[in-house]
C-alpha cells in the first residue's frame, strides 16, 4: 500500500515536497532531488517545488 501524499516533519530539507514524493512513490529521497535540481536548471523546477509546497498537506 501506498503512503499518503503528506509532507513529513522529518526527513526534510527545505520544504519536505521531495520527501514527500519520494515517500509517496518509493523512490530515493537523493534521487527525487537531484531530479528537481536538473528540472530547475533545464525547466521551471523551482516554480513547480513552489507549487506543490503548498499543495501538499503537512504531516499530522
Amino acid at each position: 500500500m501506498r503512503s499518503a501524499l503528506v509532507r513529513p516533519r522529518s526527513q526534510k530539507v527545505i520544504a519536505g515536497v521531495c520527501a514527500a514524493l519520494a515517500n509517496r512513490f518509493g523512490l530515493s529521497r537523493g534521487l527525487v532531488r537531484f531530479g528537481f535540481v536538473l528540472f530547475g536548471l533545464f525547466g521551471i523546477g523551482e516554480l513547480v517545488y513552489i507549487i506543490l509546497w503548498f499543495m501538499i498537506p503537512k504531516e499530522g
